[in-house]
């Protein structure tokens, strides 16, 4: 694939990674805080052998059939509590470039294992992102960041949680028997999102590793619709995790985990894209289009974002109208909130920061003296397209940060253009979905924007309003994009109709 084919791919297809990474360190890798209610989490008892000192298990993760990365788990005992951290490390392709990603995850958890406090940090190239959390009764407090500008978000729990980098240490000593099920209510400190999870041990099977069989426990889960699977030894040990896209971890060694990492062939975004029957000419000028999407009712996905707005949802069949921009806006600068609905979408929230300095500052820069809703919208649009470089990030993305370092996916820009647009007056949500190129829609972010009705905005490639290729399928934050994964390799699409 040549530059400039590459950079469009780049430009519209972006949204996939931060999305699939959210779910590939919350289903895979066990970012994830639980407890089950089948029975209560076994006290650990001196004398049983599980963990009276500190203990460290490698695992290598493939993709594939090719190796990408390992984890490191570790576990010490501190008095009544044990300190339990896990590093995580992966390289993929995005759009033929290689991307490191490392994760660590570090807890604090009394002697059944139930969580007192974490941090998780993510880090990718110059970039990171940070959350802490700590639980106060049924509560749980985040902070996102650090000083200065960091943000705190207050979280109800169901249940006090369990870190997920304990899992293997909850069925340690256990006597599982086949037919057994257990459910835990999961909280993801990437995603902040808080699911029912229930596994349940299917069968006995032997499982080969560096040639040795072992006698292990099958079990199998599902998570936003997607199919998981485990095998534990007799001692409870995790030999082997089969889940999302084809990720595989396997038990490993200190000397043998970090070697010979080959960084996969299948490039990541490729892998997210949905195919479509037929070819859609002029894409960016379609203003009507109609799509069945094939497979929609079986996956449990929430439909209904599919039918609200410019789009339309009836028996499977999809049509998006393109809306028109106002001649003139409905309001004048700031939009003032009199029937309290549009309070949300003024607001600042967990990384769009609109209230932030830096970014209040911009946006009037941008606005000038100007009080027309729709002339400021489109200059602020216009603006992040062209000072935000235009490059893959495997990152959660804050408003605040992304003005300070100007590069980013689609994930930026949209966050980058809600924070300006609600520091300007004008009210704007962040948009997941999917967006069409080359044959194939690629999972995507962007914006909308009120200016008397909801316009779709994309900053990523400068549209106001954003063609009819835009699907949406979900607003709002990490919480509600990563329900976007029970489409993922469920569904195809094919094209009924459409116009200029």
């Amino acid at each position: 694939m040549d530059f400039k084919k590459r950079k469009r791919i780049f430009n519209i297809a972006g949204g996939a990674v931060i999305v699939l990474w959210a779910v590939l360190i919350g289903l895979l890798v066990r970012k994830t805080a639980f407890r089950g209610n089948s029975e209560p989490v076994g006290t650990i008892q001196e004398g049983s052998g599980s963990v009276l000192s500190s203990q460290r298990e490698w695992m290598e993760i493939f993709l594939k059939g090719k190796k990408v990365g390992y984890s490191v788990n570790t576990v010490t005992r501190l008095a009544d509590n044990y300190l339990i951290q896990e590093d995580i490390f992966i390289r993929l392709s995005l759009l033929g470039q290689p991307n490191g990603i490392h994760t660590v995850t570090q807890s604090i958890v009394d002697h059944t294992f139930s969580l007192k406090n974490f941090r998780f940090k993510m880090i990718s190239g110059m970039v990171s992102f940070q959350v802490t959390g700590k639980v106060e009764g049924s509560l749980m407090r985040l902070e996102f960041g650090g000083s200065p500008g960091k943000r705190s978000q207050v979280i109800r729990l169901s249940r006090p949680p369990v870190i997920g980098s304990a899992l293997s240490y909850y069925f340690k000593g256990r006597n599982l028997a086949v037919g057994e099920s257990f459910r835990f209510p999961i909280f993801d400190p990437s995603t902040m999102a808080q699911k029912e999870m229930r596994i349940k041990v299917v069968g006995r099977e032997d499982v080969t590793i560096a040639r040795v069989k072992h006698p292990a426990f099958r079990l199998e889960t599902r998570m936003w619709g997607q199919p998981m699977t485990f095998w534990l030894d007799e001692k409870g040990t995790v030999l082997k995790e089969k889940g999302f896209m084809g990720f595989t971890l396997i038990k490993s060694s200190a000397a043998n985990a970090p070697r010979n990492i080959e960084g996969g062939e299948s490039d990541f975004y490729e892998m997210a894209a949905i195919s479509v029957d037929k070819p859609l000419p002029r894409a960016k000028e379609l203003t009507y289009l109609k799509l069945r999407i094939k497979g929609l009712q079986e996956t449990g996905f929430d439909t209904t974002v599919l039918n609200t707005g410019r789009q339309r949802l009836n028996e499977g069949t999809v049509e998006i109208r393109r809306e028109r921009v106002p001649a003139m806006p409905s309001y004048k600068l700031p939009f003032k909130d009199e029937m309290g609905a549009m309070g949300v979408y003024l607001r600042p929230e967990v990384n769009i920061e609109s209230d932030d300095p830096a970014i209040v500052h911009k946006a009037q820069e941008i606005a000038g003296d100007a009080k027309d809703a729709v002339l400021v919208a489109k200059r602020l649009t216009a603006w992040v397209y062209s000072k935000l470089e235009k490059k893959p990030l495997v990152m959660v993305p804050s408003a605040a940060e992304v003005l300070k370092t100007r590069v980013g996916d689609c994930n930026e820009h949209a966050v980058l253009l809600t924070a300006l647009l609600r520091a300007a007056g004008i009210p704007a949500r962040v948009c997941v979905g999917i967006v069409y190129a080359r044959n194939k829609f690629y999972y995507h972010a962007w914006t909308e924007c009120f200016l008397g009705n909801w316009v779709s905005v994309d900053a990523t490639i400068n549209q106001v309003p954003a063609d009819a290729t835009h699907i949406k399928l979900v607003e709002g934050g990490l919480d509600k994009q990563v329900e976007i994964v029970r489409l993922m390799g469920r569904i195809a699409l094919e094209v009924l109709d459409y116009k200029y």
